[in-house]
């Protein structure tokens, strides 16, 4: 093989590697609830716009949608 050649694999995979890593590191998370701080607590959040809303809420005050419990 020559040297150019190995060296423009090298570049390709190493790109790929790095594009593919960060498509990967950041993807959402499927419950917008997940990974609050205890400073939510006694609170609803929103599944579809992650506010919090008062436990006595029965729609989001930001978005309207309807809260779970």
């Amino acid at each position: 093989m020559d040297t150019p050649l190995l060296l423009l694999l090298l570049v390709g995979l190493l790109l790929f590697v790095s594009i593919w890593g960060v498509a990967t590191a950041r993807r959402p998370s499927s419950d917008p609830g997940e990974g609050l701080a205890t400073s939510t607590e006694g609170m609803k959040i929103c599944p579809r716009c992650g506010m919090g809303n008062l436990w006595t809420e029965r729609n989001c005050s930001a978005c309207g949608n309807a809260l779970r419990g």
